[in-house]
């Protein structure tokens, strides 16, 4: 078993990445309550089934699949599910899906009864090497992703990686591709195992590391005030990217994409050969103005510039903060 501890003192974890680790949930998490399982119409229904069968009193939530229904109205209908099924602070949320079900579940476990407990076991590597670990839970509003939310630790996550070897190869490239975004701003070795090695072959060894990298980042910054923005490296233009393809790029695309606008020439040499044996796009076709207008309401905005991470060399970033114009300049590269 490999265990990953996240230290946040009285909000501390673990993270446990083992293949199998689901078939024992109920020994790792505390299911003799009630227990609101949320996942969506894309996850194989009987991973509900199978972790309800472990509950004392479970309640199954099932919403369409999308970022579109990452929203107020679906948080609402889960708010409804708990009232009515006797739903106390003593009681619990646990996610089994990807980013979107865990985004989602976990901002519903943070704000009913001014919060409650919040387990999450992911479903695809995407949501396995990133959104599962550090507590950033949101929805969609006002076509702005993840413009409302809050931070709400979890209490356990649960990745098994035999749940991600079923999935289509693109979801899992969609998901390595977040690995190595860690692997180009704070792991060097870790990306020279993108570079020569087979990743869809050391799949465990690379969420395993990714989890390390981003325990060590959240533990030293929580809230995102400094470091944590380095895992926004490829996100701004990201973000506006994938707004505007309305489902038709995955998120692990888009960043891909992404990073080839900020970092070096020679930095874009080693990116570009890994990304293509990946499968990820390293072009696309969008309207500039609106991937701009995108990036415009983006929350790491502020005032007049936006706040974006460079990679001079693998291994290491910068901080720079950029002016939506100049950010369109470095568009043309991934068109």
């Amino acid at each position: 078993m490999s265990t990953v501890h996240i230290n946040l003192g009285e909000n501390s974890y673990d993270v446990i990445v083992e293949g199998g680790v689901f078939q024992r949930a109920e020994k790792e998490l505390n299911l003799n309550r009630r227990v609101l399982i949320v996942s969506d119409s894309g996850v194989p229904t009987e991973y509900a089934q199978a972790l309800a069968a472990k509950c004392k009193t479970p309640v199954i939530k099932v919403f369409p699949d999308g970022e579109d229904h990452k929203n107020l109205a679906t948080m609402e209908m889960l708010f409804h599910a708990m009232l009515d099924n006797g739903f106390t602070r003593k009681d619990c949320v646990v996610a089994v899906g990807g980013g979107v079900v865990g985004d989602l579940a976990g901002f519903t476990a943070s704000a009913y009864m001014r919060g409650i407990d919040f387990y999450n076991i992911p479903t695809t590597v995407l949501s396995s090497v990133d959104s599962s670990v550090g507590g950033k839970t949101a929805v969609n509003f006002g076509n702005v992703k993840n413009s409302i939310g809050a931070f709400w630790q979890p209490k356990k996550v649960l990745i098994d990686v035999d749940l991600l070897k079923t999935l289509p190869q693109r979801q899992i490239s969609n998901g390595l591709s977040e690995a190595l975004k860690m692997s180009m701003t704070f792991d060097k070795e870790l990306f020279d195992l993108f570079k020569n090695g087979n990743p869809f072959e050391n799949i465990e060894e690379i969420i395993y590391r990714s989890v390390q990298l981003k325990a060590d980042v959240v533990e030293k910054d929580e809230k995102e005030a400094g470091l944590r923005k380095v895992l926004n490296f490829g996100h701004t233009i990201a973000h506006g990217v994938e707004i505007l393809s309305e489902g038709v790029l995955y998120h692990g695309e888009c960043v891909a994409m992404g990073m080839i606008c900020m970092c070096a020439p020679e930095v874009k040499a080693q990116l570009i050969p890994i990304l293509e044996k990946l499968s990820l796009p390293i072009k696309t076709t969008f309207d500039d103005d609106k991937v701009c207008e995108a990036i415009g309401h983006d929350k790491k905005a502020a005032g007049a510039t936006i706040s974006t991470i460079y990679v001079p060399e693998i291994g290491k970033f910068e901080m720079r903060d950029l002016t939506v114009a100049q950010i369109r300049e470095l568009l043309p590269m991934i068109k």
